[in-house]
């Protein structure tokens, strides 16, 4: 995003925040291109059967960031950013748990004939297990937690991460480094 696309959105966050009902409508031509390219990263990882699109996440996830009812305060740019990647975990947490519920079949699991070989890789695209794994991260690590939901449902590069949590890269790197072999641990226990 340029300067001044990036000043424009700044200054839309405060509009946003001050009450200024129109900012949201002049914000989303402003970050959607962004938050589209990430949704769909986001949407790419996830397993076959999706139903949900990227466009969909993005219209969802921005609903819950400007919700006039809910008052949020953006500090910068890659606040609303980390914003983003949270609403959009949250969306699609909340869609397999709806699609687990047992009014939609339940512990039902749906398998394609060759997904049936790699059955235990399913956990790596298990977004509730992420999700459990994610909160006892944030209980150990806050900021580490941040990093793994912006890397992993956002697709933020480091530079980006780095930025958005205002930390060096180096420093997200090594963050991320630990925080992938926690998670690895915490997912080699569930999947025993």
């Amino acid at each position: 995003m340029k300067d001044a696309a990036v000043h424009d959105v700044t200054q839309l966050l405060d509009a946003i925040e001050g009450g200024n009902a129109q900012a949201s409508e002049q914000l989303l031509p402003l970050v959607y291109g962004e938050l589209r390219k990430l949704a769909a990263q986001r949407l790419a990882k996830e397993p076959v059967g999706q139903t949900l699109q990227a466009t969909a996440l993005v219209h969802d996830a921005f609903v819950r960031l400007v919700d006039a009812e809910r008052q949020q305060k953006w500090n910068s740019r890659g606040h609303f950013f980390g914003a983003a990647a949270e609403a959009m975990r949250r969306i699609l947490v909340e869609n397999a748990r709806r699609k687990r519920s047992l009014k939609r079949g339940g512990d039902l699991v749906r398998h394609e004939l060759d997904e049936a070989e790699i059955a235990s890789s399913r956990l790596k695209h298990d977004v509730l297990a992420v999700d459990e794994i994610l909160d006892r991260l944030a209980e150990s690590d806050e900021q580490a937690a941040t990093l793994v939901k912006l890397r992993y449902f956002t697709g933020l590069s480091m530079a980006e991460t780095a930025e958005a949590l205002g930390m060096s890269t180096r420093s997200a790197e090594r963050t991320w480094t630990w925080a992938r072999a926690w998670m690895f641990r915490e997912m080699q226990d569930v999947e025993s």
